[in-house]
């Protein structure tokens, strides 16, 4: 069974880095999926947002 919160989390940071528009509240939501995701998700797909909210943060 697939992480909801882990696939909702990378999408988000995918729409954050790849929009102009509304990019503070996008910026936001991406944080907050990020966040709940990592709380429930396995040490591997830990690692994985890590890496997406390095991405985030160089945007």
């Amino acid at each position: 069974m697939a992480n909801k919160l882990f696939q909702q989390a990378r999408k988000f940071v995918e729409e954050a880095v790849s929009e102009d528009h509304d990019q503070e509240q996008t910026m936001e939501i991406a944080k907050n999926a990020l966040s709940s995701a990592y709380a429930n998700s396995t040490e591997a797909e830990q690692v994985q947002l890590r890496e997406l909210q390095n991405k985030l943060e160089s945007k």
